[in-house]
C-alpha cells in the first residue's frame, strides 16, 4: 500500500487552517485534511474554538522524531472528555497520509479508538506509523519553529526542562 508522502497532493483553498502560536519559539500553520480524516479534524477544530490548547505544553519531545502536546496535565495521561475514532489504515480506514516530515497525527493509547486532544508533529519521516495513527493534516509554514522546538533539551522523560507553552491554536481560514 502507497502512502502519500507529498502533502501537496491533499492541499485545497477548502482545507481549514490554523496557526499554533508557541510562546518564545514562533509560529506554525498547519493546514488539516478534512477528506483524509473527517472525524480527526472536526474534533480538533472544535477543541480549538473552545481555546482547550490555550495555555497547554507540549509535554513530550524527541528530536528527531516528534513534538507532542495536548495533554491538559502535562503529563501524557490526559486528554478531553471525548475520545475518538482511529482514521487509520489498521482501524479500517482509508488514511493514506505518510507520516512524513511535518505531519500532523493523534496520539493515543494502545486501544485504537483512544484519542482525544494529544496530537504530535513529525519533525522527521516517521512513516513506520503510517497506518496506525491518524494523519489529518500538515506544516505549511513554520518548519524552523518545529526544528527550534524539537531541540530543546529534555529529561530522561524527553519531557522539556523548560516548558513549552502553547499560547493558542486559532483558525485562520
Amino acid at each position: 500500500m502507497g502512502y502519500y508522502k507529498n502533502f501537496s497532493e491533499f492541499l485545497s483553498n477548502d482545507n481549514p487552517r490554523v496557526r499554533l502560536n508557541i510562546v518564545d519559539f514562533g509560529t506554525i500553520e498547519l493546514e488539516l485534511f478534512s477528506n483524509v480524516a473527517p472525524k480527526t479534524v472536526e474534533n480538533f477544530l472544535s477543541l480549538i474554538d473552545n481555546k482547550f490548547y490555550d495555555g497547554l505544553t507540549f509535554h513530550r519531545i524527541i528530536k528527531g522524531f516528534m513534538i507532542q502536546g495536548g495533554d491538559p496535565e502535562g503529563t501524557g495521561m490526559g486528554g478531553s472528555e471525548e475520545k475518538i475514532v482511529g482514521e487509520f489504515v489498521k482501524n479500517g480506514f482509508k488514511n493514506l497520509l505518510s507520516h512524513s516530515r511535518g505531519a500532523i497525527s493523534m496520539a493515543r493509547t494502545n486501544d485504537p479508538n483512544s484519542a482525544s486532544s494529544q496530537f504530535f508533529i513529525c519533525d522527521a519521516d516517521d512513516e513506520f506509523l503510517d497506518g496506525s495513527y491518524a494523519a489529518f493534516g500538515a506544516v505549511v509554514a513554520g518548519l524552523d519553529t518545529l526544528d527550534k522546538v524539537a531541540s530543546v533539551k529534555t529529561n530522561a522523560n524527553d519531557k522539556p526542562l523548560k516548558d513549552v507553552v502553547i499560547e493558542n491554536i486559532i483558525r485562520i481560514r
